[in-house]
This record gives structure tokens, C-alpha cells and sequence, in this order.
């Protein structure tokens, strides 16, 4: 119902929302769709493109402008204040960007394990080295195996792994077994890293902005092991 009576609807793209196209259809919404992921060097890993876009911030200043476009077409009169709006969060965004720069910078051991492979934009934007993640894909449903579990052990054990980095909307089980297993921390509970969602209001990811912080904090705390 919601969908119907919208001016507009936003995507994030890159292929994330692979059920909306079938619920705009369904619901009879014929303006415009906006993908937000328009304009970004997209990530390709074994064939499929990874969609967490905006864990990047120079996406999301990407996906910002296009947002940006879709409302001043949908409401004209009103351009003048998104633009300013626009303006004003790229200055965040790229203070952000600096200041995460900065913090990544300052570790000595940049190897990162994650719950799964959401970190991709982040870790080449920022110069972090990936060892593995415990869901080895994209999509957080996929089934891990036990030759999964006991490949990423050992590459913990190798590399020199100081933490394993679990999700806020995943459980946390595998990834604790495999710390246990290599015998190094898991970070969870609220220092649990924010993957696919924002956290609820009042957390530190209820903002995108104060999302990027607190996984940098977080990265950054445990891999310098302060």
C-alpha cells in the first residue's frame, strides 16, 4: 500500500532488492523507481555483483546525488532545498571519509574476518586486507559447509588474525565457533559490526554516518588491540 501511493520509490540496486520489482508490479505503482547504485563501479566477485554499495562513503555520496535528482524532478519547486540539503551531507560525507582514512591508516595489522562478504567497498577503500569471511558469499542466507569452516580456521591461524568481526543481523554461532577453533577473539552483541542495516533508533548505526563510525571504531579497537 505503501509502495502504491509513493511519488517515488528508491532502490539501492546493484541487484539488493531482488523480491521489489515483483511488489511494485503487484502493487500497481507506476512512478518513478530510482536506483541510487547508478553511477557506481560496481564489485565483481566469481561472477555476481556485490550490493552493499554504501559501505563505501564516495557511494554514497554517488547514491546521495541520485536521490537528489529523483526528488528535484518529482518536486521542482522544492530544488533549490535538496540540492542545499545534498551539499551540506557530501561535506559530512567526505569529512567521514577522511576521518576513517585516518583511523584505518594508524593499524599495523589490517587483516579483517567478517560474518560475511559485506565489507568489499570498505576494504578497498580503505587499504584493510580480507582473509575470509564465515559466510563465504554475498548473500547472507548462503549455507556454510564444514570444509568452509575448517578452510577459514586455517587461514586464521596463518595470517595472523587478531578478531572476527560478527554481524547485528546475524547470529553468531559459526562465527564463534571458528574463534574458538583459531583460538582469537569474536567481537558481537552491540560492538557487532553494522553489515545489511542500520541499527534501531537510539543505537550507534541509527544513521548511516554514525554506522560507518562505530564499525571503524570497532575495526580499528580490536585489530589494534586496545
Amino acid at each position: 500500500e505503501a509502495i502504491a501511493h509513493a511519488d517515488l520509490v528508491i532502490e539501492n540496486g546493484a541487484g539488493l532488492e531482488s523480491w521489489l520489482h515483483d511488489t511494485i508490479t503487484n502493487s500497481g505503482f507506476d512512478g518513478p523507481l530510482v536506483d541510487t547504485s547508478q553511477g557506481v563501479q560496481l564489485r565483481q566477485m566469481s561472477g555476481a555483483t556485490d550490493p552493499h554499495i554504501w559501505q563505501n562513503p564516495h557511494n554514497a555520496e554517488v547514491m546521495a546525488a541520485n536521490i537528489d535528482r529523483a526528488f528535484a524532478a518529482a518536486d521542482p519547486a522544492d530544488a533549490r532545498v535538496f540540492r542545499a540539503n545534498l551539499a551540506a551531507y557530501t561535506k559530512q560525507l567526505q569529512a567521514l571519509d577522511a576521518q576513517v582514512q585516518r583511523q584505518i591508516d594508524s593499524l599495523a595489522n589490517k587483516k579483517l574476518v567478517t560474518n560475511h562478504d559485506a565489507f568489499g567497498y570498505y576494504i578497498d577503500r580503505y587499504g584493510l586486507q580480507f582473509v575470509g569471511s564465515v559466510i563465504p558469499s554475498f548473500d547472507s542466507s548462503a549455507e556454510l559447509s564444514g570444509r568452509d569452516i575448517r578452510d577459514l580456521v586455517a587461514k586464521v591461524r596463518a595470517t595472523g588474525v587478531k578478531a572476527i568481526f560478527s554481524e547485528t543481523t546475524l547470529p553468531p554461532r559459526a562465527a564463534e565457533t571458528i574463534g574458538r577453533e583459531a583460538g582469537v577473539k569474536v567481537v558481537t552483541g552491540d560492538d557487532a559490526l553494522y553489515g545489511d542495516s542500520l541499527g534501531p533508533p537510539g543505537s550507534d548505526g541509527d544513521t548511516y554516518l554514525k554506522m560507518i563510525r562505530h564499525n571503524t571504531a570497532t575495526i580499528v579497537g580490536n585489530l589494534s588491540g586496545t
